[in-house]
């Protein structure tokens, strides 16, 4: 998709939805993957990054480090630079697109200045842009909020390596979206690092460990997601190459979900691909606490609708620090196609008892420059016939060949 052309995109169903095709590679791994092999000092990449936007931008602000790094929207190489940076001799300044400097990075401020690192803000306090110097930093004993974004946690871990000392992270109340952090000490391990939780709530990284090494970066579970809503919608058989089961991807938690939604999963243990099949009624009612899998609530929310099973999703206070408000972004869009949903009033949840409202002819789905709303409403044509998406280049985010995709399995795609 070109990224100036802002026309919307039509799309309608496949007579039938029988396709193989291979996903892209994780984006959550291929930029810890990036941060880990940066600080090895190594020459070996890992095989298999992601090709999205996300995971460029960081590989080229890796590679390059000029005084000034844009990573426009990019939240994950926002937090990892951040902290990377502090671990470099000169000073950087880390900026991004206008929603990104809305975004707070204050509680990863305040934990690097707590390890030594000079970084002051450049714009409004709490918020980038930052203005990074490096200086020698040391480890020790952090406490901070759980109940954040990971990646706040995930940052300071992936530099623990290079701490004296290491680091010891003590999580306060609940702890949000814990298998990216699992994954990141996965990831820490398969670097050569000492990476575990030494309880529910603490965390602890020895210094030092790090090695060149080489790597491949899986398929992504996260984009595995809207071919299950496909399934889900459509029927049909959807063969996935390059996903692995199991995965310490969190996400993968998504073929649990699905089951209650109707959609059978076969790995092929031959092959290792994943083989997706409507084969049951789905429930009526969807209870689910999304705290661990946020990046999943677009895709469930659009699927429960469109299949008329009513839920209450729980865990979901990161969606409101989003690419964009994501819990508004979904009540107005879904209902623009009829349904009224109810969000709560800042515990997290977001609930659909059934309610109908009058639904606009052929709505045009915003997407909001985020990259989820026009991957989880593009399998909508499966139930509504039709569905128009505006800025469909905002997938380059995370699943830059999501449209072609599409088109080899048989959906309609046309320009308005």
């Amino acid at each position: 998709m070109d990224k100036n052309d802002t026309s919307s995109l039509s799309l309608t169903p496949p007579p039938l939805l029988n396709t193989v095709l291979r996903l892209p590679a994780s984006k959550s791994i291929s930029n810890r993957a990036l941060i880990l092999s940066a600080l090895t000092g190594g020459t070996t990449l890992p095989a298999g990054l992601a090709d999205c936007d996300d995971t460029r931008v960081l590989r080229s602000a890796l590679r390059d480090l000029p005084p000034v790094i844009d990573i426009h929207g990019a939240g994950t190489a926002m937090r990892f630079l951040t902290a990377y940076l502090c671990t470099l001799p000169g000073t950087h300044t880390l900026t991004g697109s206008a929603r990104m400097q809305q975004r707070p990075i204050g509680i990863l401020v305040d934990a690097l200045r707590q390890t030594g690192a000079q970084i002051a803000y450049a714009g409004q306090e709490g918020f980038p842009p930052l203005r990074i110097t490096g200086t020698a930093l040391h480890g020790g004993d952090i406490a901070l909020p759980g109940n954040v974004s990971s990646q706040y946690i995930s940052a300071l871990l992936l530099i623990a390596p290079a701490l004296p000392g290491g680091l010891r992270l003590k999580l306060r109340g609940r702890i949000a979206s814990r298998p990216y952090i699992d994954l990141t000490l996965q990831l820490l391990r398969d670097y050569g690092a000492q990476a575990r939780w030494t309880a529910s709530d603490e965390l602890e990284v020895a210094e030092g460990g790090l090695h060149d090494t080489p790597f491949e970066v899986e398929a992504d579970w996260s984009a595995a997601s809207y071919w299950y809503e496909a399934v889900a919608l459509g029927g049909g058989c959807v063969r996935l190459q390059g996903l692995r089961l199991p995965s310490a991807q969190g996400d993968c938690r998504g073929a649990e979900l699905f089951a209650d939604l109707g959609v059978e999963t076969c790995p092929d243990p031959a092959t290792g691909d994943v083989c997706l099949t409507r084969k049951a009624t789905p429930k009526p009612h969807l209870e689910a606490d999304m705290a661990d899998i946020p990046d999943l609530a677009q895709t469930v929310v659009v699927t429960c609708c469109l299949l008329g099973v009513t839920f209450r999703l729980s865990g979901l206070h990161s969606l409101r620090i989003k690419e964009t408000d994501r819990i508004a972004a979904l009540c107005t869009e879904l209902g623009k196609l009829g349904y009224a949903l109810r969000p709560g009033q800042d515990d997290g949840t977001l609930t659909w008892d059934g309610t109908r409202q009058e639904a606009q002819a052929a709505p045009l789905i915003a997407t909001y420059d985020d990259h989820r709303m026009a991957l989880a409403f593009a399998p909508a044509c499966l139930r509504l016939g039709r569905v128009r998406i505006a800025h469909p280049e905002v997938v380059d985010k995370s699943y830059p060949g999501y449209w072609e995709d599409l088109r080899r399995a048989g959906f309609g795609l046309s320009r308005d």
